[in-house]
């Protein structure tokens, strides 16, 4: 069994004595482990530093084994993360959410996705923007994507400005008007793909409390996890400097 791909460091773990077992997000073949062989040498280590983007080959006698990685560096940001706060804690939450993936599936589009992210995480424009629509992006890979294209009561597609906690659809301002204690506030940028004009510090915040609403209920409360502490750290630094 054999493959190669792109792949993004999330971690990795010792193993013996030189080895590294290596957690990887690839293009075409999902989240996966594969062990490095002589991965704590004075070589590897830079190369396998979390956050970096490597060309992999995976080989393995059988599918279901852990099989080994053959790895060269490609885009190492190592540097470039130590020297941002928010794009340290940033990695450290995009790397959580990813690992609430299952092993092993393809997932493309968010790989894309994060790659659009990873590049910005020390901007300090782009980076909150980016990283809501990935954990968007998230939700929806996981089968919870937020449908914000029509009100969910009347179908239309106008003055859309809260979406429903328990459906994830939004709500136009006219029908939300009785209920705006009870629904979440649904920023304009949002509707657009970000096409409009720069979002205000409280369309921010607004956005990540959307998304982070959703994460809590439906991915790790079920799972009876907390979200990630580093997300948390990660929006404070962002708004601060936005």
């Amino acid at each position: 069994m054999q493959w190669s791909d792109e792949g993004l460091v999330l971690g990795g773990r010792r193993h013996g004595e030189s080895g590294v077992i290596l957690e990887v997000m690839t293009r075409a073949h999902g989240r996966h482990l594969g062990l490095v062989q002589g991965g704590r040498s004075r070589r590897m280590q830079p190369v396998l530093q979390p956050g970096n983007t490597v060309d992999l080959t995976w080989r393995a006698r059988l599918d279901a084994q852990l099989g080994n990685f053959q790895v060269d560096g490609q885009r190492l940001r190592t540097a470039r993360f130590l020297a941002s706060a928010a794009a340290l804690h940033g990695f450290q939450a995009i790397a959580a959410h990813l690992r609430m993936l299952p092993e092993r599936d393809p997932h493309t589009e968010l790989f894309e996705a994060v790659n659009a992210l990873i590049d910005h995480l020390d901007d300090a424009e782009l980076a909150p923007i980016l990283f809501i629509h990935f954990e968007r992006a998230f939700l929806s890979t996981l089968g919870y994507g937020l449908d914000l294209s029509a009100c969910a009561v009347t179908g239309g597609t106008a003055n859309l400005t809260h979406v429903s906690p328990k459906t994830g659809r939004a709500v136009s301002a006219e029908t939300a008007e009785p209920y705006k204690d009870r629904l979440l506030t649904l920023p304009p940028f949002l509707l657009d793909g970000g096409r409009s004009a720069k979002p205000s510090q409280d369309d921010l915040r607004a956005a990540f409390a959307l998304t982070e609403y959703f994460l809590r209920i439906w991915v790790f409360e079920p799972r009876m996890q907390e979200v990630p502490p580093e997300r948390m750290r990660f929006t404070s630094l962002v708004l601060k400097d936005f």
